[in-house]
């Protein structure tokens, strides 16, 4: 069984600007209704507000990377820490989106503040998106990269160390490549870093009965889910709570928010990994909180402890 660190951060504003950013979406002009799909192909050209989700971290030098796969080309940004040279461990960073949209220019705040602070290079990668490209295209994307990133270490400044991670979706792509790692003998990334995983399917938990619709549904059916997932009985790495086994994965640090539908995938994952787990729960804090850190102060506070994490672990 894991080894669990548990923790709660609170603050007394958490809760304050939680709710006057629900308030803030929920006031927004409704535009024209559309079809599920023109909807997301126009929800994934608007670009973030720096307003909400603040700037890239001036102590970083990012650049664009393409990473060269079989039969495709991946986007990808890196964030390399202008105050060292000295090699570094590298972190594959995966944005959220519910596996359809989301892109890595949406949390640059994070990405490039993780490499700062935590004195790594951090690789945010855009990997493929359902329903264009459904499971496991995504994961195949991950693993790949990782493949890739130990190929190319040396041109990224690393040294040899890697870790992944990801919010939401991403994490949950984080998860199952490790998963999938394991499963075929392949080298295990050093450590993986989860916030607010979304590790299941259609699952009935005390946060979802509590916090469905706060910022985000996790409700069965969604036109969302069924893009992504394939029919029938689904596959441990695209579901990574139902392993049978969480044995022999890499050490973990897990963020859940404290009014989100998937606080208990954090919860429960924590639980069954069966290596030495920090699991964080910011409370009073929405799902996606990283994603609005200039308006979120658990959010600022939650890339700060990230880069911490990474300093001590590596």
């Amino acid at each position: 069984m894991s080894t669990v660190v548990a923790e709660s951060i609170d603050s007394l504003v958490f809760a304050g600007e939680t709710q006057a950013l629900l308030n803030r979406f929920a006031n927004e002009p409704s535009g024209p209704e559309l079809d599920p799909y023109d909807a997301l192909l126009k929800d994934r050209l608007e670009l973030p507000d720096p307003a909400l989700a603040g700037t890239v971290d001036p102590r970083t030098n990012p650049r664009d990377l393409r990473i060269i796969l079989p039969g495709r080309t991946l986007e990808a940004r890196v964030y390399q820490p202008v105050h060292t040279s000295k090699p570094a461990p590298v972190v594959l960073w995966l944005h959220g989106g519910g596996f359809i949209g989301g892109h890595l220019r949406d949390i640059e705040y994070t990405t490039s503040r993780i490499a700062a602070a935590g004195n790594v290079v951090v690789v945010s990668l855009n990997y493929r998106l359902a329903p264009e490209n459904p499971y496991p295209a995504g994961l195949h994307d991950v693993n790949e990269s990782l493949s890739w990133i130990r190929e190319h270490s040396a041109d990224l400044n690393g040294d040899g160390r890697i870790a992944v991670g990801g919010q939401s979706a991403g994490a949950a792509l984080a998860a199952g490549a490790c998963l999938v790692a394991r499963d075929n003998g392949s080298p295990l990334p050093d450590h993986q870093i989860l916030c607010y995983p979304s590790l299941d399917h259609e699952q009935d938990t005390e946060s979802y009965r509590l916090f469905d619709g706060t910022f985000l549904s996790i409700a069965p059916g969604r036109w969302s889910s069924a893009q992504y997932f394939p029919t029938g009985e689904l596959p441990a790495a695209a579901v990574p709570l139902r392993a049978v086994s969480l044995a022999g994965l890499p050490p973990a640090l897990i963020l859940a928010a404290g009014r989100d539908p998937l606080r208990d995938d954090a919860r429960h994952y924590a639980e069954r990994l069966d290596a030495p787990v920090r699991l964080v729960e910011y409370a009073d804090t929405m799902h996606a909180f990283l994603n609005f850190p200039a308006v979120l102060s658990a959010g600022r506070h939650a890339v700060e402890l990230i880069g911490a994490h990474l300093r001590e672990v590596f």
